[in-house]
């Protein structure tokens, strides 16, 4: 990596990267838009790729998982967000994970869940697009070269598992929408209106303990039995599953939710501004929890007003935010799914804790880049 006058780290020029591509990703389209409309840019700056197309699912870890690294600069990611999961947990897989997850990535929109290169666009300043003109901001931020450093949610689960998340961790009502909108994929982001209109027609209540560490409570002492120890970084804020959440830890009284979300970024979807408070501090996450009583209307209200990330200024009673370091989550049953990244995993406990800017993205410079098509007008100031 270079450095733009001493500071913000760059991409060399010229550059090579590896692009992992999922063709059959949203509306099937992703490699046709990737040659008519990021090939071009690529190629007057000066970005030279190979292009993988992934033909399975899990595809693109394993890949990652033994390829030679050395050979790129980036790694490019184009497809939803499942793809870039898939490349972090593949690259921290690797036993030399440690030097393995600081190659520089890159996200360039081509599924149904578009939702880190949303809040990509966001951190640039630009305003809320979607489809071809996301992609065009996106690939322009390629071409820009500029990296920023990102948070990464580090997750255990009580059977033992072990995993990253670049995004989120959804419970209750958005991962049910997350795989009861997988049959309206070919929808695009479409297929997560429907879901939403379809889940709100059968509200349901999810039953479990939540707990956290809010950022003001961080001790800089770990808890005693923090050993926690497998290949990866060491999660200092946990204690196993088994145990109670150490003292200073907050423990939310109720027990009946709507919705639990754990957010790294401002985006769920190219439309859903799920986090107007804005970009995460080093090694901080959104807590979001809807808890049980909410109206089908107010839901329906929140939902949309989301979009333009109105949705706090309804100032719901129902719906809570925390900036938190740490959380637990302990579902008293089987019902519902948890969503990974947009990714589905069985219900069951989970806690985990973030590790601040751990690994490198491709980024904006806060400056608008120069334009090849509209990008829409910059947002006023970026963040």
């Amino acid at each position: 990596m270079e450095a733009a006058g001493g500071s913000r780290p760059l991409l060399p020029r010229p550059c090579r990267v590896l692009v992992l591509l999922n063709p059959r990703g949203g509306k099937g389209k992703a490699l046709q838009l990737f040659q008519s409309r990021v090939q071009p840019l690529l190629a007057e700056a000066e970005v030279s790729f190979t292009l993988m197309l992934t033909e399975r699912q899990n595809h693109a870890r394993e890949l990652v998982r033994t390829e030679e690294l050395g050979r790129w600069d980036a790694l490019v990611v184009m497809s939803g967000d499942g793809l870039m999961h898939e490349v972090v947990n593949g690259l921290m897989e690797r036993p030399d994970w440690e030097t393995a997850i600081q190659k520089p990535l890159c996200s360039l929109p081509g599924g149904s869940g578009n939702a880190l290169a949303a809040s990509l666009n966001h951190y640039a300043g630009y305003e809320q697009v979607t489809n071809e003109d996301l992609l065009t901001n996106c690939a322009q931020l390629l071409c820009g070269r500029f990296l920023s450093p990102m948070n990464l949610l580090s997750l255990h689960t009580a059977s033992g598992l072990r995993l990253y998340s670049v995004l989120s961790l959804a419970w209750g009502f958005i991962a049910d929408v997350d795989l009861e909108s997988e049959k309206y994929r070919r929808l695009g982001e479409m297929r997560f209106t429907v879901g939403t209109f379809l889940r709100l027609a059968a509200l349901r209540i999810y039953q479990g303990q939540l707990a956290y560490l809010p950022v003001g409570s961080v001790v800089s002492k770990p808890p005693a039995s923090s050993t926690l120890v497998h290949q990866g970084p060491m999660d200092t804020h946990l204690v196993p599953l088994g145990e109670p959440v150490p003292s200073h830890w907050t423990v939310v009284p109720e027990q009946d939710f709507v919705l639990v979300l754990a957010l790294l970024h401002t985006h769920l979807g190219s439309e859903m501004f799920m986090a107007p408070m804005g970009c995460c501090a080093s090694g901080v996450m959104h807590l979001f929890y809807v808890r049980a009583g909410v109206s089908r209307a107010m839901l329906l209200r929140l939902f949309l007003a989301m979009e333009k990330g109105k949705h706090m200024e309804y100032d719901c009673p129902h719906l809570v935010h925390v900036p938190v370091v740490a959380f637990r989550l302990e579902p008293k049953n089987r019902r519902g799914v948890f969503a990974v990244d947009g990714e589905l995993m069985i219900s069951e406990a989970v806690q985990g804790q973030v590790h601040p800017d751990y690994f490198w993205m491709v980024s904006g410079c806060g400056e608008p880049l120069p334009s090849h098509e509209p990008q829409q007008k910059p947002a006023p100031g970026p963040l």
